[in-house]
């Protein structure tokens, strides 16, 4: 097949894969559960924002942004061929309006509560996480548990306490990791700053806490079980709003790629924090120790450090998350018990 010209390959990289898919896969795409992101009715793991036009292929681990990444890495067309579809003028179907879509989504609702929250004070407790930083969670009505199936509920509320967004995580060890239906990410779970009542007396996790707002720092974890465990391992008190992005990614295509040649983008969750927070001088990036976290934490700095002093702090063993060290922790302080017992 005859190559294609680099101004082609430029048109082709300018098609955001939204456009794409709602021009000529509109019969494929349909409305995910949190509000904003779409997925496939072909690879339910395959999800899109749909104004950003990020995409996220977890079954395969891959994702992008452009039709082009769509096309070759999805449906396995080659680059030229692929090139030469989006430079193509054919019509296709109509594009699903916007409003139309999010008029089917369905209402956001919380999961019914249980009566206790045992079972999620005792996970969370297994994975390391303070006594204090549950309770202070469940006291910000952040963190509950949920009837019948006793799963983690972490809470996203707006500025008027409203709930907007929920994740859910099981209890029983199994991997299931759930965003309510209707849900937006643009107010995911955040853990306002706090600092320890210093007119109290004695061990530092039975001190009262209060929130200090404004903050001028904002702290972002994966997930919200890293944000409580960050906060677990933070024993200075740091005042500042822990912030969980409900996941990142790193599409495959730039691995290996140099850094100067990447086109930083803005994270829609993040973003849509710091509009709301307009006092936010610092970015505090906590993500994961892995090739995910690391191609975030690039892309925060080179976005965002125009505006905000951003300070990148990994865990700091390769390939962990701030839970596996707030568990790692954990299980050094009980193996010194043991071994002073003895």
């Amino acid at each position: 097949m005859p190559g294609v010209s680099a101004d082609q390959i430029a048109a082709a990289k300018r098609v955001p894969a939204i456009e794409f898919l709602r021009r000529y896969r509109s019969d494929d795409l349909v409305p995910a559960h949190a509000r904003g992101e779409f997925q496939l009715k072909s690879h339910d793991s395959f999800k899109i924002n749909g104004e950003s036009s990020v995409w996220h292929w977890k079954s395969q681990d891959i994702g992008g942004r452009s039709a082009l990444d769509y096309l070759i890495h999805v449906e396995g067309v080659p680059f030229v061929e692929a090139v030469r579809q989006l430079c193509d003028e054919r019509p296709g179907p109509a594009p699903v309006p916007h409003l139309v879509v999010q008029q089917r989504r369905p209402a956001f609702t919380l999961p019914p509560a249980a009566t206790t929250t045992a079972r999620v004070e005792r996970y969370l407790l297994g994975r390391g996480i303070s006594p204090q930083v549950i309770r202070t969670c469940i006291r910000q009505g952040l963190l509950y548990e949920s009837q019948p199936w006793h799963n983690c509920v972490f809470v996203g509320r707006d500025e008027t306490g409203r709930a907007r967004y929920a994740a859910l995580r099981s209890t029983a060890g199994a991997p299931f990791k759930y965003e309510q239906a209707g849900s937006e990410k643009r107010f995911g779970f955040c853990i306002p700053p706090m600092a320890a009542d210093d007119n109290k007396s004695g061990d530092r996790c039975a001190k009262n806490i209060f929130i200090l707002d404004p903050c001028p720092r904002v702290a972002v974890f994966e997930s919200a079980v890293d944000a409580m465990a960050e906060m677990t391992l933070c024993r200075d008190d740091t005042p500042k709003y822990r912030l969980s992005l409900g996941g990142i990614y790193a599409p495959a295509h730039v691995k290996g790629t140099p850094e100067s040649v990447r086109e930083a983008k803005a994270l829609p969750s993040l973003s849509a924090f710091l509009q709301r927070h307009p006092q936010i001088q610092e970015i505090e990036v906590c993500l994961d120790n892995d090739h995910a976290g690391r191609y975030a934490a690039d892309q925060i700095q080179r976005y965002y450090a125009d505006k905000y002093r951003v300070i990148v702090n990994l865990p700091t063993i390769e390939g962990k998350d701030y839970a596996d060290m707030a568990q790692a922790a954990m299980l050094k302080r009980f193996a010194r018990l043991q071994e002073s017992e003895r």
